[in-house]
């Protein structure tokens, strides 16, 4: 009996024979007899709070009991004296914790009197439970809602008391705050790191150990401007930590409103005020297990009155066990009745021309001649990366919302090419580090940035968030928009089922990284594909790779695009020609559809003006779901550029991770992002050339025009 019983002790530690038989016979007594338990809670709250109920709790009947002593210790301390040996364990709430930070143990002396009477039966503040369950819900929520705390801006009202919590969100995001030294010592200042915490925690409990009462008392208690502090590093976080009442005296509707809250014992009362203050989410790390809100200090001893143990002897790892058994999860509370999750994102800007500075600058156009526009430009190179805009209003049909900045580094094409590649590398790294504390969850690259040296793949490994080039959206994109322009001009026969389109299509720039996913995917829908750039060893391996993915493709290599301009009636350019001619459009067919992937354009304004008989789609740009509020990037309302959608998409499916970079861009990739936008509701925008967007009546001008002109063409 000894060892069964021993074997049936709730997820305690073996002890030795003598203790087991002790500890075997008192469970047996309670088993049969069906003893009920008594635990009493002795709390500094208010009485108004009290509470007296019976439950069952690990199959043992329980009578628990509340007793609050509204803020008086002596009456709390005569108590925890009388009350002792009327029960199996006590229970001392709403009073601070001993803490563990940074491997040192401290316990606060109130506390250390109030337990410290306590010699005949266990007590608990609930310190233990509380830790376990603060990081297991964290992890629960990390887990069921994907990667929700990367890189969120938490706000810590108290750091050294929540200590093992901020270790465990500090797996996730380095955007830590503490609000202790404000709170506790009047200095207008957050810590802003677990070291700095730590070293903080240990010069506090030396200040209370050895400071006299009367300097203590002295300190600044919180001014006005302390206050401010606090509302203002709530309406920065994201995450907020502490108790509530804490959180509800120092937030407002202004500093709280769409945030997530970490807290305990949240009543009803509670949730009805953080409605008012529009919170989107609270964490509740206090299980409802009997009905009710009941303190962690009670459960825990319940706990110890369960297992007939003695509390030294109970270790942590047997508490989680039996949270384990229990599946004791946090409450998920929605105040408003509707729960937004929203993803954050960076993308990189920069300006393509001295005319984009221009545009930026409060430069009278009197005064923008060349000598002072080129120093202007080589100035704007070496400026540090700023926030171009906020952006907000997407929102996916699954529910989830997208929100995050336009960062702009300052060096054109032109500038980067004249710089080694490491110096837009520190550039596109201080973006990084600044998106980070903005709380952004991934970062894209654009246009140019996208290009210069390994296209991306230093900066993904340097950097401290994920990174992506967006370019396998725009590979997906330039097709998605060339194929739809094709189809509406009709001057290609619509192919039958299963069949390629009978036509010809050549890729320039087609060894870079979307010029050679465009050349695979028009090797499956086309008749032929001519794959044209500068290095023939690169064509002859790109060609080969091709034909082994696709066998009965005909695809032809060239070093000069212009002898086949000609023949095509179809045009990716995709080259990092930063301004350079890349192709004579005066030898392209009429009613050729030109698809310009490239950034900055490989054809411009006067060069597509010299032929309104051929149709210029400037890559394929993307409409977002949603109501999208951003400056504005030159695109017609809720369109952006491809790769900033993709660096979207991957921020609505909560995939923080590097997924596109360097040259050598994956089918796999384009084919996943592509199905992965659908989901999300993005769409090709309205075709768009560099005059704005086609409508369907310049789209007949041009097929009218080409047929006409196709009488009379000759090729030059």
């Amino acid at each position: 009996w000894a060892g069964l019983m021993c074997a049936k002790l709730p997820r305690r530690k073996r002890v030795s024979a003598g203790s087991c038989l002790l500890g075997s016979a008192m469970v047996l007594v309670s088993a049969m007899g069906r003893l009920m338990k008594q635990v009493i809670c002795v709390s500094l709250g208010a009485s108004e709070q009290d509470y007296e109920f019976d439950t069952e709790f690990l199959d043992q009947p329980f009578h628990i009991r509340r007793i609050g002593t509204d803020g008086d210790d002596t009456a709390a301390w005569e108590q925890l004296q009388r009350l002792q040996s009327r029960c199996d364990a006590i229970a001392v709430g709403m009073v601070p914790d001993s803490y563990e930070v940074g491997g040192r143990n401290f316990v606060d002396e109130r506390t250390r009197r109030l337990t410290g009477v306590v010699t005949r039966v266990p007590v608990s503040t609930g310190s233990r439970l509380r830790n376990l369950l603060q990081c297991r819900a964290v992890r629960h929520v990390q887990r069921s809602l994907v990667n929700y705390f990367n890189n969120n801006r938490v706000l810590f009202l108290s750091g050294i008391a929540n200590y093992p919590l901020a270790a465990t969100l500090a797996e996730y995001t380095p955007n830590l705050r503490f609000a202790d030294a404000i709170l506790q010592a009047g200095v207008p200042k957050l810590l802003t790191s677990l070291r700095a915490l730590e070293l903080y925690a240990l010069g506090q409990h030396s200040l209370n150990r050895y400071t006299p009462e009367m300097v203590r008392e002295r300190l600044p208690t919180l001014s006005l401007v302390q206050k401010r502090l606090i509302s203002k590093a709530m309406g920065d976080a994201h995450v907020v930590v502490g108790t509530i009442a804490d959180i509800i005296g120092f937030g407002s509707a202004r500093s709280l409103e769409g945030k997530t809250l970490i807290s305990s014992m949240v009543t009803d009362a509670d949730v009805e005020r953080l409605r008012e203050m529009k919170v989107n989410l609270v964490i509740d790390v206090t299980p409802q297990l009997f009905g009710r809100v009941v303190g962690l200090s009670v459960i825990e001893a319940m706990i110890l009155a369960a297992s007939s143990v003695p509390a030294d002897q109970l270790s942590s790892e047997d508490i989680y066990e039996i949270i384990r058994e229990l599946d004791i999860e946090p409450r998920l509370i929605h105040p408003t009745g509707e729960f937004k999750l929203i993803r954050r994102f960076a993308f990189v800007v920069h300006p393509l021309s001295q005319e984009y500075i221009r545009n930026v600058t409060p430069i009278p156009k009197k005064l923008a001649v060349r000598p002072l526009m080129d120093t202007l430009e080589k100035g704007f190179a070496y400026a540090p990366p700023m926030v171009y805009t906020e952006v907000s209003g997407i929102r996916s049909p699954t529910g989830a919302e997208a929100e995050g900045w336009l960062i702009t580094v300052g060096g054109t094409p032109k500038e980067m090419l004249s710089h080694s590649p490491e110096f837009t590398y520190r550039r596109l790294l201080a973006a990084a580090k600044m998106a980070e504390k903005l709380g952004a969850q991934i970062m894209g690259l654009g246009a140019f940035t996208k290009v210069v040296g390994d296209a991306g793949i230093t900066v993904a490994r340097r950097a401290t968030i994920p990174i992506t080039t967006g370019n396998s959206y725009s590979a997906s994109g330039a097709l998605w928009a060339a194929t739809d322009a094709m189809r509406r001009l009709k001057l290609v026969d619509e192919p039958e089922e299963g069949k390629r389109v009978k036509a010809r299509t050549m890729v320039v720039g087609a060894t870079g990284s979307i010029g050679s996913v465009s050349a695979r995917l028009m090797a499956m829908a086309f008749d032929e594909v001519v794959i044209a750039a500068r290095d023939e060893r690169r064509l002859r391996k790109l060609q080969a790779s091709i034909l082994e993915d696709t066998p009965d493709a005909k695809v032809t290599w060239t070093t000069d695009p212009d002898a086949y301009l000609a023949d095509m009636d179809m045009i990716v350019t995709s080259t990092s020609g930063a301004g350079k001619k890349i192709l004579d459009i005066m030898k392209v067919k009429p009613g050729c559809v030109i698809t310009d992937v490239a950034r900055p354009l490989d054809l411009p304004a006067s060069e597509v003006a010299k032929r309104p008989d051929v149709l210029v789609v400037e890559s394929g740009e993307i409409e977002l779901p949603g109501d999208l509020q951003m400056r504005s990037i030159k695109l017609p309302k809720n369109v952006v550029f491809a790769c900033m959608a993709e660096t979207i998409a991957l921020a609505l499916e909560g995939r923080f991770e590097v997924f596109t970079i360097g040259r050598n861009t994956e089918w796999e990739k384009v084919k996943e992002i592509y199905k992965l936008g659908l989901m999300h509701g993005m769409k090709l925008a309205a075709i768009s050339g560099v005059n704005g967007v086609y409508s369907d009546q310049d789209l007949q001008q041009i097929r009218k025009r080409a047929i006409e002109a196709r009488k009379t063409w000759r090729p030059q």
